[in-house]
């Protein structure tokens, strides 16, 4: 599959762009974990063109990372033009992607992101105006509608195509729905089985297995896959799928003291990272490990998860670590 001219080989999965997640020291881990391509968090248009610090942050690209694409997300088509300038100048990015899906009240609610599918014609005029203002490859991350009376997902992605977008991403959710109930692969595969679609498709929503995710290559016929949520506290996923994609076998030689080992070197990451303090950089490491399936299922372990919340030095976050070990993994 490729994009512009990059080349992302054959099943590429990618890492999907979150918001407090995806920084820099998560994105490398995950890259050198199989990621195929790496997003950004989201960065608001408004704030690139003021040249907020925190947004000028988020595009910091390193070139182990790469191919890597920036998320910019907005409401009228100035300042969307000016902020995918802003990023291909500063940031080089390998594609420029716009969010037209998120769905959270402070962004969908003022009719940006998710918020644009109540606008379709506004969505259309700005995505147009930003593939015309720059040479970088753009593509577009949506939903399937704004609610389940309105799934607007194929005319869209016509439409979306026809404005010179070079690859779309598709969340199998309504704004509606936020992230409840399961995600809808359905009218993923329709739009990728439409003869008009000739520019690549990505499935989003509920990856969280290598099985799931060859079942949605397979089943959907999608080009890519994106993965979310299934990549909090578990950066080896990649890996994982990767494996399952080529071999049709499970991966089972990643130990949990292995898996250990590499939260304790994304604690690292983080904190050499974050530029503020080291207490910023734990503050946003510790709800990756707190949220990790590899702590799933353990007894008794609520003390330990909420330990690992309020820890604020590394050498506290790693204490917990290493009592975790002793005491569940070691002796298991």
């Amino acid at each position: 599959m490729t994009i512009g001219n990059i080349n992302l080989g054959s099943q590429p999965v990618m890492l999907a762009p979150m918001e407090d997640v995806t920084d820099q020291a998560f994105r490398l881990l995950c890259k050198e974990f199989g990621a195929s391509m790496v997003y950004s968090e989201f960065v608001s248009a408004d704030a690139l063109i003021r040249s907020v610090s925190r947004s000028l942050e988020k595009i910091t690209l390193s070139d182990l990372e790469r191919p890597a694409a920036v998320q910019i997300y907005g409401r009228d088509v100035d300042s969307m033009v000016e902020a995918a300038r802003i990023v291909e100048s500063e940031a080089h990015p390998d594609v420029i992607d716009i969010n037209w899906g998120c769905p959270v009240k402070k962004v969908a609610g003022k009719g940006a992101g998710a918020g644009m599918l109540r606008n379709p014609e506004l969505m259309l005029q700005i995505t147009r105006a930003v593939v015309d203002a720059v040479k970088t490859p753009v593509t577009v991350k949506t939903r399937l509608g704004w609610d389940h009376n309105s799934i607007i997902i194929n005319t869209l992605a016509e439409q979306l195509q026809d404005c010179g977008i070079q690859a779309l991403t598709i969340h199998g959710r309504t704004r509606s729905q936020m992230y409840t109930g399961l995600a809808d692969w359905e009218p993923i595969g329709e739009v990728k089985r439409n003869p008009r679609i000739t520019i690549p498709i990505i499935g989003n929503g509920d990856i969280d297995s290598p099985e799931r995710a060859k079942e949605c290559f397979d089943r959907y016929g999608v080009d890519a896959i994106m993965v979310g949520r299934a990549t909090f506290g578990q950066p080896w996923i990649f890996r994982e799928i990767r494996h399952y994609l080529l071999t049709g076998q499970t991966l089972d030689s990643l130990t949990a003291s292995w898996k250990l080992n590499v939260l304790r070197r994304q604690v690292l990451q983080s904190v050499e990272c974050n530029k503020k303090s080291e207490l910023s950089g734990i503050m946003h490491v510790r709800r990756h490990l707190a949220a990790s399936p590899l702590f799933k299922g353990i007894p008794n372990f609520r003390s330990h998860r909420i330990a690992m919340l309020r820890a604020e030095t590394v050498d506290q976050l790693f204490s917990i670590l290493d009592e975790i070990e002793h005491t569940f993994i070691l002796t298991e």
